[in-house]
């Protein structure tokens, strides 16, 4: 399911009981491979269509995201935006944890994507975390820079213009999911496309 990308069906055997969530919990341990990614989105839609059951694994993914876990992480902090973007509810206590999940350095890229995809639905809720975001696009970490450009690109954060203006010479290769497919990207191409979303919002705010 999570190969063909088919959450309808991925929501039919939650549907059943089948303890979905717990499962999908289980592909979040390697961001190169596109079964992590899907079922990150798969998570989103069960919170969408099954909260309560998405509401039990949050306990989870906090745990994951303490050191005294042992692990790193891993998709816990993208995991929470991306249940947000279907489910701001379920969520929205938490958000201002955001902002110290991206001082830690393990779990700043999968945050700044998470944020990335609940801001580009729900932008008004991250006021207090956008801001902060804005001095990674200096970051040495590419995929860092990278996911910030995006992040404030799909919130549209208008002050940041400049900023990005500023990475279109950067040619550094990056990987971001997005549109359904872990796209090779550069960090310019990240940059301008962020540029032209700014510009869209900035279109249709005036049409």
């Amino acid at each position: 399911m999570l190969q063909a990308a088919d959450f309808p069906a991925l929501l039919d055997l939650a549907a059943q009981g089948q303890g979905v969530g717990e499962i999908l919990l289980q592909f979040l341990y390697d961001p190169h491979d596109l079964l992590h990614w899907r079922a990150l989105e798969g998570l989103g839609h069960l919170a969408g269509a099954q909260p309560e059951q998405v509401r039990k694994l949050i306990s989870r993914l906090l745990w994951l995201l303490n050191e005294d876990s042992g692990s790193f992480g891993w998709g816990a902090a993208a995991a929470l935006g991306e249940i947000g973007r279907h489910r701001l509810a379920v969520v929205k206590e938490i958000i201002p944890m955001f902002c110290g999940l991206l001082e830690e350095e393990f779990s700043r890229a999968p945050m700044l994507w998470g944020i990335g995809r609940l801001a580009e639905v729900s932008p008004d809720r991250l006021n207090e975390v956008l801001p902060m975001i804005v001095i990674f696009l200096t970051s040495p970490e590419a995929q860092v820079r990278a996911l910030a450009a995006w992040a404030l690109g799909k919130a549209g954060y208008a002050a940041v213009a400049g900023d990005l203006q500023a990475l279109l010479s950067d040619e550094r290769p990056v990987a971001i999911y997005d549109r359904g497919e872990l796209r090779q990207l550069t960090v310019a191409q990240v940059a301008r496309e962020a540029l032209a979303s700014l510009k869209g919002r900035e279109t249709r705010k005036f049409n």
